[in-house]
């Protein structure tokens, strides 16, 4: 019988393997509508700050949110990674304020507010690649978004945006996963769940 660690490698692979096939045009098409669903989000329109991750490669496209929450005037957190795999947070001041970092992550060069910082988060975005029905997230195994979700007060929103494909019936979970409250996708909008725990 297979571990939950080698079912999730297994998965890991397969979903980067499907993000790797989707075009630039997809893309870009799937990141204007993840943008516009979560810029219309009652929580987005109230939120003074917002926690995202800047995304690369196949992600899901998040640089256009980035910039348009800080147009609007929302304080926008973004993250920087440490040594030991946990997340600095430091502001994000439109795309020249972000270079690249470890494993070439975009970062941002304004000074560090340390990893408490998104405790002051109004609404936190996460990347996954895949989620599940009942919020279970699968991240890419480093564990540095189950740490910022341990955080997160259970009243804040977290969502993880995915491609249309990757909201899934069911996913393998360990002890340390943290779930996510709401998912959202290019056609299916923002799904919020029952999260059983949530920010225990």
């Amino acid at each position: 019988m297979r571990d939950i660690t080698e079912d999730k490698t297994a998965l890991r692979s397969d979903l980067l393997a499907a993000r790797a096939r989707l075009t630039p045009d997809e893309r870009t098409a799937a990141g204007r509508l993840l943008r516009d669903t979560v810029l219309t989000l009652p929580e987005a329109e109230m939120a003074g700050t917002v926690a995202a991750y800047v995304s690369i490669g196949a992600e899901p496209a998040t640089q256009s949110l980035l910039f348009a929450l800080w147009k609007r005037g929302t304080y926008v957190l973004v993250p920087r990674l440490l040594a030991g795999g946990d997340l600095d947070w430091a502001s994000y001041e439109g795309p020249e304020s972000l270079r690249p970092g470890r494993y070439d992550l975009l970062e941002p060069t304004e000074p560090a507010r340390g990893p408490e910082a998104v405790r002051s988060a109004d609404l936190v975005i996460v990347p996954a690649l895949a989620v599940s029905s009942t919020g279970v997230r699968l991240g890419r195994g480093g564990g540095s978004y189950d740490r910022v979700l341990a955080r997160v007060a259970p009243q804040i929103l977290t969502i993880a945006p995915v491609y249309d494909t990757e909201l899934v019936a069911s996913l393998p979970a360990e002890p340390h996963d943290r779930p996510v409250r709401a998912a959202v996708t290019p056609s299916g909008g923002l799904v919020r769940f029952a999260v059983a725990g949530a920010g225990a």
